[in-house]
């Protein structure tokens, strides 16, 4: 499977986002970058974006995995951060902004509050480090959220303070 390499599709001037057509976990541009993405609450792993970055670097499962499995003590939980250097000048955030895995009678399980409160923490962290932030559409695939609703809690969040966030839309080459 080969993908396409990152282009530039656009940069939105009110959120102060980039979008671009690409593989979030080869984030485009030069300096030290963060990949945030959104986990469950379940401690599943093995589906959507999550197989791309295992593919990759294997440390961010293992240290979920490890996370999830000393909750009681870990701080894991809804709205929570877990920070995993995975090269260098690359790490990856596991953000937790998800309850479950599946559509039930609560709705999907994306957490837009669980994201916000993410993402302030991811701010907070991106700063220390540095780092521009680079992530796939967070909360909208198996999550099953909106992007209407997720994109102001990035700029909020990230852009208004500052920090550069591209946003991938995964596209593999035909």
């Amino acid at each position: 499977m080969s993908v396409v390499a990152a282009s530039v599709i656009s940069m939105n001037e009110l959120t102060g986002i980039t979008y671009l057509k690409g593989d979030a976990t080869s984030p485009h541009g030069k300096g030290r970058k963060l990949i945030a993405h959104v986990c469950n609450d379940a401690g599943g792993w093995g589906k959507g974006f999550v197989l791309a970055v295992s593919k990759r670097w294997p440390k961010p499962e293992q240290e979920y995995r490890r996370w999830h499995r000393d909750r009681a003590s870990s701080g894991f939980a809804l709205g929570a951060v877990q920070v995993v250097q995975v090269e260098q000048y690359v790490w990856v955030a596991n953000m937790v902004g998800q309850h479950g895995i599946r559509t039930g009678s609560n709705g999907p399980p994306v957490r837009y509050d669980a994201i916000d409160t993410a993402l302030a923490q991811l701010a907070a962290e991106a700063r220390d480090l540095a780092v521009s932030v680079h992530m796939p559409r967070i909360g909208c695939g198996l999550a099953g959220g909106n992007w209407e609703r997720v994109e102001p809690l990035i700029t909020a969040r990230l852009t208004t303070a500052r920090i550069p966030v591209s946003v991938y839309d995964y596209e593999e080459a035909a």
